[in-house]
């Protein structure tokens, strides 16, 4: 991967151009997983500890919705918007070093905490603490009107994948472009009843294990070691330190937390409702409808839940303009295992033609 200094002067020097041309290309491509479009290794990622990246300092908030969001923000404050999302058990800072990166570029770069995550809090304590697929996109809906942004950018990974694609797939004309982790990731409560292979199903076994009483107390008495061990299985190559778990790690300590992934977890296994208020969003998203803007997919090659097949697995969910590209030695934290080329996909689904 290129160097994040290396990346500004690429891209200021018409780097985008070219990328530009490996998308079109990409978009026509039979077999998103060509082997032309998968991004190199870090060198000895697997030994070295990471380089310090920098924190956002002081956070935003906006009462947007139901919520009081709490999200960093940086960049020019009239550039172009990305919203970045990020996955459990992760936060915010999954992005500490990509959104610096696009910032560079001119991008104004908004990163919320996702509902029961760091510092974002609900109004109201008699709101249904509800964590169904549909409520985290509303909840990127009003948080754009709160800041009275008309369309963005949204890349994220893990909930952060699933939010945006929903985005994508309902409100496509809030959508510039999209950058999905894993790629089409809405839940379909049918589909989801289906058995997976062994091997699979071992892999989630923490889903499981929230749907018993055993596992919410064990979620809320060992929230941290639980987070830790979830990351190591999750990106077997990448050498986190102390201080970078820790960081994020505080943002477990939200009053909600323990709540809003107990439901998410229970929904998506059909053992707890969601709200009938929703219940037209959840049933369009059921039919898996199609993303129409402008898309680049990646996949961590060692993220234990990447599809197989290099994106073929989704690639007819994807009608607009579009590119996969597979992330070598990479993990499912990818924004922060490879900011450099996660912000390069955000640079590339936004310059196609440039």
């Amino acid at each position: 991967m290129i160097s994040r200094r290396t990346f500004g002067k690429a891209v200021g020097r018409g780097a985008a151009a070219a990328s530009a041309a490996a998308f079109s290309s990409a978009c026509s491509a039979a077999v998103s997983g060509d082997p032309r479009h998968q991004i190199p290794p870090a060198a000895d990622r697997a030994k070295a500890q990471p380089a310090r990246t920098p924190d956002f300092g002081a956070l935003k908030q906006i009462r947007a919705g139901v919520l009081n969001v709490g999200y960093a923000e940086v960049g020019p404050a009239h550039g172009p918007v990305v919203i970045l999302l990020h996955g459990w058990p992760y936060d915010i800072h999954s992005y500490a070093a990509v959104a610096p990166l696009l910032a560079a570029q001119g991008y104004r770069v908004i990163v919320p905490y996702l509902r029961g995550h760091g510092t974002t809090r609900f109004l109201s304590s008699r709101t249904f603490r509800n964590a169904q697929q549909s409520v985290f996109a509303l909840d990127i809906v009003a948080l754009m009107d709160a800041l009275r942004i008309d369309r963005a950018i949204l890349a994220g990974y893990d909930w952060g994948s699933r939010t945006a694609d929903i985005m994508a797939a309902l409100w496509p004309e809030r959508v510039k472009g999209l950058v999905s982790v894993a790629g089409y990731l809405i839940t379909n409560l049918e589909a989801n009843k289906k058995p997976l292979p062994p091997e699979l199903e071992w892999a989630w076994w923490y889903q499981f294990y929230f749907a018993t009483e055993r596992g919410r107390l064990g979620l809320e008495r060992n929230r941290r070691d639980l987070a830790r061990l979830v990351w190591k299985f999750n990106s077997p190559t990448w050498a986190f330190d102390d201080a970078t778990f820790d960081r994020t790690a505080a943002a477990f300590n939200n009053p909600d937390y323990v709540g809003i992934v107990i439901h998410n977890y229970r929904w998506r296994l059909g053992l707890e409702k969601g709200d009938p208020r929703y219940d037209g969003l959840e049933s369009r998203l059921a039919r898996r409808p199609v993303i129409t803007v402008p898309t680049i997919t990646l996949d961590g090659a060692s993220d234990p839940f990447t599809p197989p097949g290099g994106g073929s697995s989704y690639r007819d969910k994807f009608t607009g303009r579009y590119a996969h590209r597979t992330l070598t030695g990479i993990g499912h934290n990818v924004p922060q295992e490879a900011p450099e080329a996660f912000a390069r996909a955000v640079v590339d689904v936004d310059r196609p033609r440039r």
